[in-house]
């Protein structure tokens, strides 16, 4: 007796990030090795991916967002449960702590999917050919029902399960990422009847190519301390940078190799619990434009740093602080700790 034919999909998600993810996704597409893109469409490059999937015949659908960056809905950007105090989303661990204690409209949820669903459309001319959760939250509990509905209203026929067969399996994996993604599997489990029900279908098998990039892949820093999540390159020389006259000293050891760049980091915590970090309290420090803007642009231009999530890079542009310093101090020496970034203002510090 034949067996079934069985379709392998892999999907590049988060489609429109930033212009490098977005190449790199196309390559791998036109390498053969991805199926199809989920588009964030309230990414900084959203309309970037929507063009490129145009160009290149790639099929697209949406990667709906309620955990990162800011709401498309404009009538839930100022006030409503689905932000925080800083205007953003409550994060992939935040999201979900809001929605168990039940302080998550679901009203509002289902205002962003259809406000996401509607963009989307302006985006690419037509409704997202499937439409799945970034960071898997349309199969938490509630989110999934209206995610569901959403779906059928809309007549959006497919979505993700993701169900991550041999997960138990991964004695790498560390403890925090087998507690957060065995769950994950449950509420995938638990979401499979409510997408029956309403005529959705879904992939039981997720094999998803996330954060491709050409040759590496991008740093995702999510909820880790931001100031802790992007120094962990700070001997560079190109990435230590100390006020206006200022020496940085880097001794050269003989007999230690050389280093090479690192072309990304892990920002994923590997030994702490994300739960044990909502805890952490920053102080924000008031700046002019033209400082802000330069921290900006500065924390953009870092090989590292650009790939963070845009709440956090808000985060440390609100952190960061002026500091003077006189001429000729030392500023950091190679073997350092280097958890601070400094932004220059003015000329480029000396290193010897």
């Amino acid at each position: 007796m034949p067996q079934p034919r069985m379709m392998l999909v892999v999907t590049g998600d988060d489609f429109g990030y930033c212009p490098r993810r977005n190449q790199g996704i196309v390559d791998c597409f036109q390498a053969g090795g991805i199926s199809n893109v989920s588009l964030l469409v309230n990414a900084s490059a959203a309309k970037e991916a929507a063009d490129l999937a145009k160009r290149h015949k790639i099929p697209i659908g949406l990667h709906a967002n309620l955990s990162e960056g800011i709401p498309v809905c404009q009538s839930l950007q100022q006030a409503s449960t689905l932000i925080n105090q800083r205007g953003l989303f409550h994060g992939k661990i935040g999201f979900r702590q809001v929605l168990e204690r039940g302080q998550l409209s679901m009203e509002q949820v289902e205002q962003e999917l259809r406000a996401q669903v509607r963009l989307f459309r302006e985006l690419t001319g037509h409704l997202p050919h499937h439409m799945d959760g970034h960071q898997h939250v349309h199969v938490l509990p509630e989110v999934r029902e209206v995610f569901a509905q959403v779906l059928s209203d809309l007549r959006i026929p497919y979505t993700r399960v993701p169900v991550e067969s041999g997960l138990r399996s991964c004695p790498w994996l560390p403890s925090n990422f087998q507690r957060f993604y065995t769950q994950v599997e449950k509420d995938a489990q638990d979401s499979i009847p409510v997408f029956t029900r309403y005529g959705i279908r879904g992939s039981q098998l997720k094999l998803q190519a996330r954060c491709v990039q050409a040759s590496v892949h991008t740093a995702r820093a999510v909820h880790l301390p931001p100031l802790r999540s992007t120094h962990s390159q700070q001997r560079d020389k190109n990435t230590d940078k100390a006020q206006r006259g200022a020496v940085v000293q880097t001794p050269a050891l003989p007999d230690e190799p050389q280093r090479t760049k690192r072309q990304a980091i892990s920002a994923e915590p590997t030994a702490l619990d994300p739960s044990q970090l909502t805890d952490v309290t920053l102080t924000s420090y008031c700046k002019t434009k033209e400082s802000s803007e330069l921290i900006h642009r500065a924390l953009l231009d870092n090989d590292f740093m650009k790939h963070l999530e845009h709440g956090q890079i808000l985060t440390i542009m609100d952190c960061m602080r002026p500091t003077s310093l006189t001429k000729g101090c030392c500023v950091i020496q190679e073997g350092d700790d280097g958890s601070t970034v400094y932004v220059l203002e003015g000329e480029a510090p000396q290193c010897s």
